[in-house]
């Protein structure tokens, strides 16, 4: 096995960068989740309720972000120096609390214009502390779903599109690590621990998907599929139904992955 993508998300819910190697921090790929988009009030915004998100290009060093816009000819990218001395405000992601640097005027007309909906850009705080839900695991997260990684399988994803009228690619799912290899679709769902290049990561979980997956990120259209397919054999029962794809998980050892690193299966 071994590994044939990795994606860092910095802007949630925004389009991701192909790596060919990233650092591997306690919180995830360095970077990755660590900007997003609120309403005025608050409240999270993603793909669920903006599908456009997904046309939106950020590129990010941790202190300049680059957005490339769905149409460069109309509107110029915007180029923000992210600030972190600015007093955080209240958020809310996921109907919880949490805290977010508010990046002023200029990026948020520039995020409301492009997207069409009044929103804010908002910059984890260096000081926040954001626990992993003690049921999965021990450690911290940024503005990630569940967990600070989600590795998914080329073979799953193959798999899946024999049942699709129009196969879909991987980005659908929005995986930081894609494993290659495996010896069956979904293999991925009986593992616990894996050991990639020279960290190893937990899989606690599997990951319950939403209609994100329908939205196609090269256009911005949302379809039915592949999450109509996928809730016909994919469905597991926890405290409710959920359609899963992939594995979330967290790194127990720091360090540099890289495409085409082994992957070793430890547990």
């Amino acid at each position: 096995m071994i590994v044939t993508e990795l994606n860092v998300y910095p802007l949630k819910s925004c389009a991701g960068t192909a790596l060919r190697e990233a650092e591997i921090t306690p919180r995830g790929i360095r970077h990755d989740r660590e900007l997003m988009l609120v309403s005025p009030d608050g409240t999270h915004l993603s793909q669920r309720e903006v599908p456009g998100m997904a046309l939106l290009r950020p590129v990010y060093d941790g202190d300049k972000l680059r957005v490339e816009p769905p149409d460069p000819s109309a509107t110029a990218p915007l180029a923000h120096e992210v600030r972190r001395d600015l007093p955080a405000r209240d958020i809310t992601l996921f109907n919880a609390p949490h805290r977010g640097v508010d990046q002023g005027e200029e990026a948020a007309d520039w995020f409301s214009t492009v997207l069409g909906v009044p929103c804010r850009l908002v910059c984890f705080p260096d000081d926040h502390v954001r626990r992993i839900n003690p049921r999965h695991a021990v450690g911290e997260l940024r503005y990630a779903d569940a967990l600070p990684l989600l590795v998914t399988s080329a073979e799953s994803l193959a798999e899946l599109n024999t049942r699709l009228a129009e196969p879909v690619p991987m980005n659908r799912f929005r995986p930081n690590i894609v494993v290659s290899g495996w010896r069956e679709p979904f293999e991925e769902d009986g593992v616990r621990r894996l050991r990639i290049g020279e960290i190893e990561v937990e899989l606690v979980k599997p990951c319950g998907r939403c209609v994100i997956v329908n939205v196609d990120q090269a256009t911005g259209a949302r379809g039915r599929e592949p999450l109509r397919t996928l809730a016909g054999y994919r469905t597991v029962r926890t405290d409710k139904p959920r359609v899963v794809f992939g594995k979330s998980g967290l790194p127990h050892t720091p360090g540099t992955i890289r495409v085409g690193d082994p992957v070793v299966l430890l547990e």
